[in-house]
């Protein structure tokens, strides 16, 4: 990324704002915005989130923020409430409180005598999430906004379930949540205080795992937020971007084609990054487009922003399978709107280990898979944060365990994009089960890539809402949509399609071991293949661009470790992630700051009732002789009847234990 050490603007920073609410909770900010802004006032753009500005997204927020600022913008970074050194608790995501919260914040901006009245939203994760629940509010001085990395729908496309199944980053994400919560204000701009602020969330911020366990199908809680409820809530035009390595590109579709405000979506190869610092590469000077799209819709600057297709994604070359890419070979290809005219769904009937062509009934016979539980054990996160690798390994010990269907090897190029869909006739033998279903570019040595893949909790065949059980030996028909992609497939490679039983440890298995049975002959794979003849200009980006970062020191180097073992002895197996960002101080702040993440998913054989999550997190803050130091464990286990959660919580000052509560539910499984 570039520094740009020259703007069109001079900008001043205010590092310490309180904006105050109606029940007079403050919530902090900081604030970048021109010079000459408090004479000639500038549209306010705020990003909204519960990962401390002070601190943990420091180094981003002074990358994007002041180059915003830069280029005529007054940009606000808050911390929700109950988060940063903002007053309050956060005792959940995406509530009415921090939505309520969010309009009001945007209110009085508006009122600054610094701003025009017009403002925008833009986030990544959960700033995208809240940006977009915000503009189905339609607050009046809401102007557009740029949401990344996010879902319209809480329930079927986040962090915690997946076509009905319990994702394991549910248990991941709510452990990195246990320990933020855990996180005091800084004493620097809460003052004498910040001891009893920090008491008050570590008794009342609570154990979120919980909640998200005790809604295990699509009820009102999964509705609320999800903005697929109806399109029509959102009043502002929409920038929607993703990352084919990143869990929510599914989202940027479904808004395309369904929104009914001015939108443009934008697909790269990266994982969980903003595209300027997107990995796998290549990044694109996203800010400069962030520019382009505040100066078109806060100041009705006549810029073209909306003359580039509707939807531009990277078309990603054929890979060999690793669980790191630094780039991903390609190009840019735009699409007029979403369905797009250039993407045909071509059938093709299953046979017996067989993909036909879609002018063809293959030989087919039944067949019946009951997969082992190392089925899964390559298969990364369900959300790449390329850090450490955790992207999918070549994928033939997965398909050892795995009904597979073939393609004979490609005579013609083929390219995909959008989503995949398996039309599965099946049988089960017992009444819960899953199917997993993954695409993978087969190359000439017969290296697999996982290309795409979806999950489908059979109980959950006919919709969220109301799942039923199955009834073994009897047929059902059932669709698994795979998540969306731009993938080619060259000429000689191959098209496979993988069915297994289980999935772990990136979803929870089933109850117990389910055998499956197979009609290929009343089964298909539906490939969105788009056509070779699209001619178009080509599709540039300019190279990213940012501010410097603060100035920060790695006191202590990190360590990232993803690591898979097995032990034939006792016949566990394991997944263990190690995320330790090392200890790093904010120099002009002089604080140090620490993060370390333990992961552990273990199985023994193929034992269902072995199954067990387990997460430790360790975060440190220290300034002189201030020291605190919080430890959160978070341990998930199942039998075939309940989940079983327990937590402890350790808080500590100067070495000293200050807080300590422990937590123990028996949760019954809802069809999952």
């Amino acid at each position: 990324m570039r520094t740009r050490n020259s703007l069109p603007h001079g900008v001043k920073e205010e590092q310490q704002v309180w904006i105050p609410l109606g029940d007079g909770t403050r919530l902090a900010a900081r604030v970048w915005r021109p010079t000459s802004s408090d004479t000639e006032p500038v549209p306010a753009i705020v990003e909204y989130l519960p990962y401390r500005k002070r601190d943990l997204t420091a180094l981003r927020d002074s990358i994007n923020h002041p180059y915003l600022a830069g280029h005529g913008y007054g940009c606000v970074r808050v911390d929700l409430r109950g988060s940063g050194d903002s007053d309050g608790l956060l005792t959940d995501e995406y509530l009415d409180q921090e939505l309520d919260d969010g309009v009001a914040v945007l209110e009085w901006l508006a009122r600054q005598p610094w701003c025009t009245g017009r403002t925008g939203m833009m986030g990544i994760s959960w700033g995208g999430f809240n940006a977009l629940q915000i503009a189905a509010r339609r607050p009046p001085s809401l102007g557009a906004v740029a949401v990344l990395s996010c879902s319209d729908d809480r329930y079927a496309d986040d962090v915690h379930y997946m076509g009905g199944c319990l994702l394991s980053d549910n248990l991941s994400w709510a452990s990195t949540m246990f320990a933020y919560n855990t996180c005091p204000p800084d004493p620097e701009i809460t003052g004498d205080d910040w001891r009893e602020r920090w008491r008050h969330r570590l008794a009342g911020s609570g154990l979120w795992l919980e909640t998200w366990l005790r809604h295990q199908r699509r009820d009102d809680y999964w509705q609320h937020g999800s903005v697929c409820e109806d399109y029509r809530d959102v009043g502002c035009p929409v920038l929607a971007v993703s990352g084919w390595a990143d869990g929510y590109s599914n989202a940027v579709f479904r808004l395309m084609q369904h929104l009914e405000v001015p939108r443009r979506g934008l697909i790269g190869p990266w994982s969980h990054k903003y595209p300027h610092l997107g990995r796998p590469g290549p990044a694109i000077g996203f800010l400069q487009e962030l520019v382009r799209w505040w100066d078109h819709w806060l100041k009705d600057v006549d810029n073209g922003v909306m003359d580039a297709p509707m939807l531009c994604t990277w078309m990603q070359e054929s890979v060999p399978p690793s669980t790191a890419y630094d780039e991903r070979p390609g190009r840019w290809v735009g699409e007029p709107s979403w369905p797009s005219p250039h993407v045909e769904r071509v059938r093709h009937p299953l046979g017996t280990n067989r993909i036909g062509r879609a002018d063809e009934r293959p030989e087919s016979r039944p067949l019946s898979v009951k997969s082992p539980l190392s089925v899964g054990q390559f298969a990364g996160k369900w959300c790449s944060y390329n850090a450490p690798p955790d992207l999918p390994y070549d994928q033939r010990e997965e398909d050892g365990g795995s009904l597979v269907f073939n393609t004979a090897p490609l005579t013609e190029r083929c390219e995909i994009l959008g989503s995949p869909v398996a039309e599965i006739c099946l049988e089960a033998d017992r009444p819960v089960a899953m199917l997993a279903a993954r695409l993978s570019d087969v190359d000439g040595d017969g290296r697999a890539t996982r290309v795409t893949y979806g999950l489908l909790n059979l109980t959950h065949r006919d919709g969220h809402a109301e799942p039923r059980p199955l009834e073994p030996g009897r047929r059902y028909a059932v669709r698994v949509q795979l998540n969306g992609v731009a993938q080619a497939f060259p000429a000689g490679h191959q098209i496979r399609l993988a069915l297994s039983t289980s999935y772990w440890p990136l979803a929870w298995p089933p109850p117990e071991p389910v055998r499956l049975t197979v009609h290929p002959d009343a089964s298909a794979l539906i490939l969105p293949v788009r056509s070779p003849d699209v001619r178009q200009e080509p599709i540039t980006f300019a190279e990213p661009e940012g501010t410097a970062p603060v100035r920060s020191s790695q006191l202590r180097p990190g360590d990232q470790r993803w690591t898979v073992s097995r032990d034939l002895v006792d016949y566990e197996s394991a997944l263990e992630v190690i995320k330790d960002l090392g200890v790093v101080r904010l120099d002009d702040i002089d604080l140090a700051v620490s993060r370390h993440a333990h992961e552990r998913y273990s199985w023994v054989a193929d034992d269902f009732d072995s199954v067990r999550g387990a997460i430790t997190w360790h975060m440190r803050f220290s300034r002189g002789d201030w020291s605190v130091h919080t430890v959160t464990r978070t341990t998930l286990t199942s039998t075939p009847t309940d989940f079983v959660l327990h937590a402890e919580l350790d808080a500590y000052e100067s070495g000293e234990r200050v807080y300590s509560r422990n937590w123990n539910h028996t949760i019954p499984r809802d069809h999952v």
